[in-house]
């Protein structure tokens, strides 16, 4: 397993839709996972350390979790399958569950878990990026600095949670 850090999220352009950037820590590949508008929110409202009035569906999920006396060890991304990531959660016990890869992703930003991807999906959706493609990512981690959650809010429309990540 590769351990990822996450870069943050943004809206890719002309579609509109969200991405999480995710960097190997000890590489030079990236994994581009595109996600729902809501996951977007939730991944920028833990980065930037946001602390809701009311609990939000990742908060609650921690919450549960520890009352529960448990913990979240770690998040692994094990597979894409027809551009679809697939990650588990992994608590203290050996206990595993299926995951979308943004709630999981969001779950970890909550916990401080290690989030880690399978050596064959960073093969396959794992992107090098040159010196001249650099200049890309400082300027996306520019645009990270400045960007909030609320810039993520999703337009009236189908619930985003029908929507897998892709």
């Amino acid at each position: 397993m590769i351990n990822l850090d996450v870069l943050g999220v943004r809206v890719e352009l002309p579609t509109n839709h969200p991405i999480v950037l995710l960097r190997e820590s000890d590489g030079d590949r990236y994994l581009p996972v595109w996600i729902g508008a809501a996951e977007a929110a939730a991944i920028a409202y833990a980065q930037q350390g946001v602390v809701p009035p009311r609990p939000l569906t990742h908060d609650l999920l921690r919450d549960v979790v520890q009352a529960l006396g448990s913990e979240l060890e770690e998040v692994r991304i094990v597979e894409m399958r027809a551009n679809i990531f697939y990650a588990t959660l992994h608590f203290r016990g050996g206990v595993e569950v299926s995951s979308r890869t943004s709630d999981a992703i969001a779950l970890a930003l909550r916990t401080q878990a290690p989030i880690r991807a399978a050596e064959a999906v960073m093969d396959e959706a794992g992107v090098v990026v040159s010196e001249d493609e650099d200049d890309e990512v400082e300027r996306f981690r520019e645009f990270l600095d400045q960007v909030s959650a609320e810039d993520f809010e999703a337009p009236p429309g189908p619930d985003p949670d029908e929507t897998p990540d892709v």
